[in-house]
């Protein structure tokens, strides 16, 4: 299969709805709400994209400083291409555009806990998380 992986493909809010419905993410994103979602694309500093053809297929968004941290908010691989090393490439790709010495971490969903250690992911219990605004 062809998949091609680019960082500056042009997205529309309705693809990456489309994609987070077609993978597990979906279930955990506002994917009702393309306000959002628009607004998680205009503010995410680096997003990297598959495409097999026309048809997006995956997606890694990141917010970072590029040299210290980047937190990567959203890994998504449409559920009839997982298992291809797609996911894994989109890690590739996001950490071949950071600092060398800069991690990647991520929240993971209960489901994915066994996938990201293949990807060289540590697990680090003592995250703290604040919901919404507090105000």
């Amino acid at each position: 299969m062809d998949i091609h992986y680019r960082d500056d493909a042009a997205i529309t809010v309705e693809q990456v709805i489309s994609l987070y419905r077609r993978s597990t993410l979906g279930e955990r994103r506002p994917v009702d709400r393309p306000d959002i979602f628009a607004d998680m694309l205009k503010h995410a500093d680096l997003i990297i994209t598959a495409w097999h053809g026309d048809r997006l297929v995956g997606i890694s968004r990141a917010l970072t400083d590029f040299s210290y941290v980047a937190y990567l908010a959203d890994l998504a691989v449409a559920i009839d291409y997982q298992r291809q090393g797609i996911g894994k490439r989109l890690v590739e790709e996001t950490k071949r555009h950071l600092a060398r010495e800069c991690m990647i971490v991520l929240l993971a969903a209960p489901s994915a806990n066994e996938y990201y250690p293949r990807l060289g992911f540590e697990h680090n219990p003592r995250a703290w998380m604040l919901k919404g605004n507090p105000a």
